[in-house]
């Protein structure tokens, strides 16, 4: 998450436009990164590492970012 917000399983996740582009699987905070993270599933068009999503908390976007997977290199 770029934006202030937990990802929760079963939230929208959008494009820049709002468009629903996928569903948040599972997230929380991280104690070993500091920030809050999750995993989703998402149209493979907006996969890339990366690449600018929003998730959908409140009925407000909220900016994340895609991050390629482990989170932190241990």
């Amino acid at each position: 998450m770029i934006d202030r917000g937990i990802a929760r399983n079963g939230y929208e996740v959008c494009n820049a436009e709002g468009k629903k582009i996928g569903e948040v699987r599972s997230g929380s905070p991280s104690p070993s990164t500091g920030k809050n993270i999750g995993t989703a599933l998402i149209e493979a068009a907006y996969a890339k590492t990366g690449t600018e999503i929003y998730i959908k908390i409140r009925e407000k976007l909220l900016k994340a970012v895609t991050v390629k997977m482990p989170f932190y290199e241990g």
